[in-house]
């Protein structure tokens, strides 16, 4: 099934389930042993997709891990976060393909996806047209020096509504707010309460979620997938105990 990613976000959206993306950095795989173990881990959690990519990906090492993770499971999505137009591969089930909309980088607005579009269209991986936000959390990380913008300010949330809606009119069917990697300060609450108020498009809210605490805030405020990277790395209970209380209010809820 050519879209089986986009139905499964949509189901998550429209249900409300919410769920929970592990985002891989490939550069920071330095133990092939402990990665399967997390990968074990996070099956066995039954997480909702494994997202692949960085900002800074020094080894092109995608297409590899890709084969790995499937040789452990079928049943979790890969879906490429691409940093460049290189960080792909074919057996991805999908491609965030991300507009940074929040900057003025025309390369990272459009540039980019000319490159890569004609590679698409010769594959089966899905495309996922994605509005990409970077907020202010409150140090410069990795993707705020990669990409060369300025972030959204994480307390106006009527300039992050307001760049919300012109990605939606474009046309965009996937939002994704982004703190950055080991940012001190995920998206306030106010700012993904504010977008999900105005667009019923799945929302993926990252960065500078390193607690249970701060995850669930992030769900309680509308975010329908939250995304973990660098804090399952420093905390390796954090995505069971994300899963734990996800698990607890599909229970609740039902």
């Amino acid at each position: 099934m050519q879209n089986k990613v986009s139905l499964k976000l949509r189901e998550l959206t429209d249900s409300g389930r919410k769920g929970i993306a592990w985002l891989i950095d490939p550069d920071d795989i330095h133990s092939p042993l402990l990665f399967e173990k997390q990968m074990r881990e996070a099956i066995e959690l039954k997480i909702d997709f494994f997202f692949l990519g960085g900002s800074l990906i020094q080894q092109n090492t995608v297409g590899e891990i890709i084969r790995f993770i499937k040789s452990i499971t079928e049943q979790i999505p890969v879906v490429i976060f691409p940093g460049n137009s290189l960080q792909f591969s074919p057996l991805a089930d999908a491609i965030l393909f991300l507009s940074l909309i929040s900057g003025r980088n025309p390369d990272l607005l459009i540039g980019q996806h000319v490159s890569v579009a004609p590679i698409l269209d010769k594959s089966k991986v899905e495309v996922l047209p994605t509005g990409y936000m970077l907020v202010d959390g409150g140090q410069t990380t990795s993707v705020h020096y990669i990409s060369q913008t300025i972030p959204l300010p994480n307390h106006h949330p009527e300039l992050a509504v307001a760049t919300a809606l012109a990605g939606h009119y474009l046309g965009l069917q996937y939002f994704y707010l982004d703190a950055g990697s080991g940012a001190p300060n995920p998206v306030a609450p106010e700012i993904i309460k504010a977008i999900k108020k105005k667009i019923k498009s799945p929302l993926f809210v990252g960065g500078g979620l390193n607690s249970k605490e701060k995850v669930q805030m992030a769900f309680e405020a509308g975010a329908d997938i939250v995304v973990i990277g660098n804090g399952a790395g420093k905390n390796p209970n954090l995505i069971k105990e994300v899963s734990e209380y996800l698990e607890s209010v599909r229970i609740l809820s039902n």
